[in-house]
């Protein structure tokens, strides 16, 4: 998927946009009415925004809303699949991380990584 998005006046179709912008980990990122927040990030050129529990980046996988790969947070609410929540102007978005501070601690999801 191309981290591009096409812009309105270029665009055959003739649609109409209504721009918004979402804060993301403090950076304000722009979007258009009706994206999910994981297509406002994608289109943004954000291809990871949430770490497993072994560290690595993980970010869209199926976009369905299946795999939990995308998870984020939303103003106060944890766990939130970017893929199926569209972003709605002036949304706050805090990356998440599944990785334990210290190896077989208790994640915040009742789960023991070890």
């Amino acid at each position: 998927m191309s981290p591009r998005r096409v812009s309105a006046q270029a665009d055959a179709v003739g649609r109409r946009d209504r721009p918004l912008l979402i804060t993301v980990d403090g950076e304000a990122v722009e979007g258009i009415d009706g994206q999910s927040i994981a297509g406002v990030m994608l289109a943004a050129g954000r291809l990871g925004w949430c770490r497993g529990v072994s560290g690595a980046a993980r970010g869209v996988f199926c976009g369905i809303g299946v795999c939990f790969n995308c998870l984020v947070t939303v103003g106060a609410e944890r766990d939130v699949r970017a893929c199926r929540r569209r972003a709605r102007d002036g949304d706050v978005v805090t990356l998440q991380s599944r990785k334990p501070s210290t190896p077989g601690t208790v994640q915040e999801s009742g789960t023991e990584d070890g």
